[in-house]
């Protein structure tokens, strides 16, 4: 029998499994939310498949004795990395193993080409307030390229330690705006808005790696 059809016989074969290799990859990844990204995920656990299938049978193993196996193997596989062409980069932030396994999310930011115009005139001075937020995100020609891609990773990720309600104050201060004005939009004293504000600027600070320790914060800890 030639090559050109033992790999005809392969492929037949193969094709006759192909329903319940998917079915088993579309269950295994079936809590990715994202329709782009859970397709990408199937179709590349059928083409692991397809090369340890062939591999196998090279070998005169059968993987269609253990195609759940197989399946469940090559899924893993694709989750960690391993792509058909070549491995998915663990240390690019746009990477999906990259924020698995350092636990972090790649997120839009709020811009006016993507916000409703109920979020943005249903509060007084919106727009502004988003138009600042925008222009502080402008790429500058100051801050050196690696603190600005540290920064970039770093605050979204402290910013969601927080509560909702001060996740919102944060980013409002963020802007520079005064604490007597963030007071009467969050509905609290210009004091309890300087104490929030002063108790992240130390823990960013702790963050960076720029500030000791409280003996406090030890104690707490």
């Amino acid at each position: 029998m030639t090559a050109s059809l033992q790999l005809s016989d392969l492929q037949a074969r193969f094709l006759a499994l192909l329903p319940k290799i998917e079915r088993c990859a579309r269950f295994y990844f079936r809590q990715i939310t994202c329709f782009a990204q859970r397709t990408d995920r199937i179709a590349e656990t059928i083409g692991v498949c397809w090369k340890w299938f062939v591999r196998l049978a090279e070998r005169g193993r059968d993987a269609a004795e253990f195609v759940t196996t197989l399946v469940a193997l090559a899924a893993r596989a694709v989750k960690s990395g391993r792509r058909v062409g070549k491995q998915e980069s663990a240390v690019d932030v746009m990477s999906h193993v990259a924020q698995h396994r350092h636990g972090f999310n790649v997120e839009s930011l709020p811009i006016s080409t993507r916000t409703s115009q109920e979020s943005i005139y249903g509060l007084v001075k919106g727009q502004e307030e988003l138009d600042a937020y925008e222009e502080r995100l402008t790429d500058n020609t100051v801050t050196p390229p690696p603190d600005a891609a540290a920064f970039r990773i770093d605050f979204p990720r402290f910013l969601g330690s927080m509560s909702e309600r001060d996740r919102a104050l944060a980013m409002y201060l963020s802007l520079g705006l005064s604490a007597t004005r963030a007071a009467d939009k969050f509905g609290l004293s210009p004091g309890r808005v300087t104490q929030l504000r002063q108790k992240w600027q130390e823990n960013w600070r702790l963050v960076e790696g720029n500030a000791e320790p409280q003996a406090s914060q030890l104690s707490a800890a």
